[in-house]
């Protein structure tokens, strides 16, 4: 018999595992099969694995009469006497310094190598301003809902920013579960929103001619459009750049591509989520850290 557990993959990879094994419990898989069907499928466990965990355990010719393998980065698997144990990690090893050899120096020039962007793509991209938007709407049809809220971060960097927000009068009800997930109340874009022809120009303003970048901005530039036709305003014409789909291709097995989901993975904190200047800031912090990694260029298509 072997027993596999799994937290946190990708939905396509316990798919996988169901073709082999009964899922007894959430994460829990049972089957019997061959050796070499065990080892090709922790081969692929292993490969698609992304950021998740997985420990396998099987039937072994050893006193204990089974054998396991994990992923885990906190245990590792070890033979005392014949006897396969799990050594729990020490968590706060204390740091050696490598570079006693000139292999050690190698490896680790190397290994610096592989992380480090393209260096002419980090100085264009870090080196040209863009502006990080974000809106808060009534709901998702561009054509029938409203622009309740516009945030914006203009910088080269999350450290030095310019801020603009507003609040827009939407000039129609405000439904419950916007109120709830963003904050706002009908009475308070009454009282402190402006017109959207107002807020519009006033983001014109202060984006100027700079590239756009957003999470999925194709939402955001959609409002945007519609809003410009209301009003009689000229379409954006800025370049813009998405990060939703940067993010697909870079981080191909997260459990969900939500923007919340993201910034975790990103180590990125954000304040006041489904508010326009916070997620907006965290935009700019998502753009920052995917220009270092050499994923995003402003400024190049």
């Amino acid at each position: 018999m072997i027993v596999i557990t799994l937290s946190k993959v990708p939905p396509s990879l316990r798919g996988v595992l169901t073709k082999w094994c009964q899922e007894v419990q959430t994460g829990v898989y049972v089957g019997r099969f061959s050796a070499r069907i065990r080892d090709s499928l922790w081969e692929r466990i292993q490969r698609d694995i992304g950021s998740g965990e997985a420990t396998i355990v099987f039937n072994a010719k050893n006193e204990l009469g089974y054998q396991f393998r994990t992923t885990r980065t906190d245990r590792e698997v070890v033979d005392y006497d014949g006897l396969p144990l799990l050594l729990r990690k020490n968590t706060n090893p204390e740091l050696v310094q490598l570079g006693f050899s000139n292999a050690a120096k190698f490896r680790k020039a190397k290994k610096f190598a592989r992380g480090k962007p393209p260096t002419n793509a980090t100085k264009v991209a870090e080196g040209v301003p863009f502006v990080a938007l974000d809106i808060e709407t009534t709901g998702l049809d561009a054509e029938r809902d409203a622009i309740i809220a516009i945030g914006a971060v203009k910088g080269p960097s999350v450290n030095e920013t310019e801020k603009f927000t507003t609040l827009v009068n939407p000039r129609r009800p405000l439904p419950s579960t916007v109120a709830k997930l963003t904050g706002l109340s009908a009475e308070e874009l009454v009282a402190n929103g402006i017109s959207l022809s107002e807020a519009v120009q006033a983001l014109r303003d202060f984006t100027g001619s700079l590239p756009l970048v957003g999470y999925n901005l194709r939402f955001d530039m959609g409002f945007l459009s519609a809003a410009g036709r209301e009003t009689g305003l000229t379409s954006f014409g800025n370049q813009t750049f998405d990060l939703l789909p940067l993010v697909k291709k870079s981080s191909r097995f997260l459990d969900n591509y939500k923007l919340s989901t993201v910034l975790a993975h990103y180590q990125i904190d954000n304040e006041q989520p489904h508010h326009a200047l916070s997620d907006a800031t965290a935009t700019m912090a998502l753009a920052d850290k995917l220009i270092k990694k050499g994923i995003l260029t402003i400024g190049k298509r």
